[in-house]
């Protein structure tokens, strides 16, 4: 099987690149390293790859946050791939790596357990014409990712402190948000709300345990909307969203709605946005669909 790593040079604010080619020449294997120019250059890359090398078997490591990973998910999914084996990996170096976070003491950044690890099938959501492996979020949280893209390189406020930096910067205009949201054909919500999560991964935002009973591979997704509340709840709310204790609250059965499914349409009923994997996705409708099993995923040899 021929393994490639897909490095985004940009990911995390430092350039991997250079210490990957050293990790992987030490382990002697039939690998490739192919540096990214642009944004959406993995999936171009990813696609091209597989047309012209059609039968063959191949393993790509996304080598960067999730948005590394889902533009390489994006470019295996838009590919012919037929009967052969084509896989996915994981070498996180981004600002959040949360997708990865689902598998809980796991080293993805082991290099040798990684090219010897095995591939299990993992859902991904169709947004469209667009793929996203993790979570998807309307509202408040698509606000946030809105402001983490402005500020993400920015000393202080930037790396790890982006989405803390979202956070506060959407507080002023991003809690009250108008959508109507149907799961599986029947209508969930017709309203306002804060945010509006859609999960197929549990993490989100830097290690915010969004949607702690998500499972990626059982074809359904996580829908949890929260009501719009004042500066100062939301702040006592945030702990509880982090900890991922927002669905075992008593005190918030009112303000927190849950739902799983495998279709989900968010209609805000107006130009506005969603963010897949922290990329911002501009529309009016957005039609979501989970695909089950559409993608293997490595996972490393345990040591």
């Amino acid at each position: 099987m021929k393994h490639i790593f897909v490095v985004n040079p940009c990911a995390g604010g430092h350039d991997e690149s250079g210490v990957l080619a050293q990790k992987v020449l030490d382990i002697q294997t039939d690998a490739e390293i192919y540096t990214t120019v642009a944004p959406r250059d993995a999936t171009r890359y990813v696609g091209q790859w597989l047309r012209e090398h059609e039968g063959e078997d191949v393993r790509f490591y996304a080598c960067g946050g999730d948005g590394t990973l889902n533009e390489v998910v994006s470019g295996v999914m838009a590919a012919e791939r037929g009967e052969r084996r084509v896989e996915v990996g994981c070498y996180p170096c981004g600002s959040g790596d949360d997708f990865v976070r689902y598998w809980q003491g796991v080293d993805f950044t082991d290099i040798r357990s990684l090219v010897s690890g095995t591939a299990v099938p993992v859902d991904v959501v169709r947004v469209g014409d667009r793929y996203c492996v993790n979570t998807l979020n309307y509202g408040f949280e698509a606000a946030v990712c809105h402001t983490m893209a402005a500020v993400r390189r920015v000393p202080l406020l930037g790396g790890s402190m982006a989405y803390t930096s979202g956070i506060v910067a959407s507080l002023a205009t991003g809690r009250r948000n108008r959508c109507r949201v149907t799961v599986d054909g029947e209508l969930w919500l017709d309203g306002d709300v804060l945010l509006l999560s859609v999960a197929n991964g549990q993490y989100a935002g830097g290690g915010y345990h969004c949607a702690p009973r998500a499972k990626n591979d059982d074809g359904l997704l996580e829908v949890m909307a929260v009501t719009p509340m004042s500066v100062a709840r939301f702040a006592r709310l945030i702990k509880y969203y982090k900890n991922g204790e927002l669905l075992d609250r008593e005190e918030l059965r009112t303000t927190v709605r849950y739902r799983r499914g495998s279709n989900v349409v968010i209609d805000p009923m107006a130009d506005s946005y969603i963010a897949t994997d922290g990329e911002i996705v501009p529309g009016r409708r957005f039609g979501i669909e989970c695909l089950h099993n559409a993608v293997n995923f490595v996972i490393p040899m345990a040591n």
